[in-house]
């Protein structure tokens, strides 16, 4: 099985996006709220809603396509599904990290870094 690391990291992807997504379509009040403090000195403090639906867009996107692309993989050996998975995983990250250090939360950002090594590294097995 030549594709197991593939797997197991857009696995990893997967829960991790899709987890995030769920808590913020039913937690959507209280992210906003948290996020509105958290964003509240940067140049995204108005744009709060609209950045937190982006994220949303993109964590969605990046699960399906990493949950996807491990049945191409599977089913075909085909790898287009869990590379864009991998890349939408990482587009999702930068705009997360960019929240985090606009905020100057330094810890946050370094906790988003972690996650973005295993996406990357998607990205490179499956290009």
């Amino acid at each position: 099985m030549n594709n197991t690391a593939s797997v197991i990291v857009l696995v990893f992807l997967a829960v991790t996006f899709i987890t995030s997504a769920h808590d913020k379509i039913f937690h959507w009040k209280d992210n906003v709220s948290w996020l509105k403090e958290h964003l509240g000195k940067t140049i995204l403090k108005n744009f709060v809603p609209i950045s937190l639906g982006i994220v949303l867009f993109l964590e969605l996107i990046a699960g399906l396509f990493s949950i996807i692309g491990c049945l191409e993989i599977y089913i075909n050996g085909g790898r287009m599904f869990g590379f864009y998975g991998a890349v939408f995983s990482c587009i999702s990250l930068i705009f997360l990290l960019l929240g985090q250090r606009l905020a100057k939360d330094y810890d946050g950002a370094r906790t988003i870094a972690i996650y973005f090594i295993p996406a990357v590294l998607a990205v490179y097995w499956l290009s």
